[in-house]
């Protein structure tokens, strides 16, 4: 019979926010790249929008998703919420000047994208499912 040797395992420090070890990129993407977030952005670039606008145009995404995503983009300070009532009937998102920043990138990826993957829609073309027919 064979013996199994047991080794040590090293620890392994957590990381916590205020350390500055981690990538910018992939922090930067952290924010906003998601398969939801970037929708959201794109909406609330045409101007503020409450919840169930949100939920109607951004095809697929659940209630819950779309309020999660929702409250780490005020979180992260790219959207705000803004409450006319005390009954919570009328609230609006809209986007930050920190989020509005994030929107050359949003277009490098975008021009990327429609040079390299078929068949995707450019932000605009997007946007047009907003209006009316």
């Amino acid at each position: 019979m064979m013996r199994q040797e047991v080794t040590k395992r090293l620890l392994v420090k957590k990381s916590s926010e205020t350390e500055l070890s981690q990538c910018s990129v992939i922090a930067t993407l952290k924010v906003f790249a998601t398969k939801w977030k970037p929708c959201i952005l794109c909406y609330l670039s045409e101007g503020p929008l409450r919840y169930n606008d949100l939920y109607r145009i951004i095809p697929n995404i659940s209630r819950k998703v779309l309020s999660e995503h929702l409250s780490e983009l005020i979180r992260d300070e790219l959207v705000t919420r803004t409450q006319y009532d005390d009954k919570l009937q009328r609230v609006e998102y809209e986007l930050t000047d920190k989020g509005r920043s994030l929107f050359p990138i949003m277009e490098h990826l975008q021009d990327w994208g429609m040079r390299n993957i078929k068949n995707v829609l450019s932000i605009e073309d997007m946007l047009k499912t907003l209006e009316p027919s």
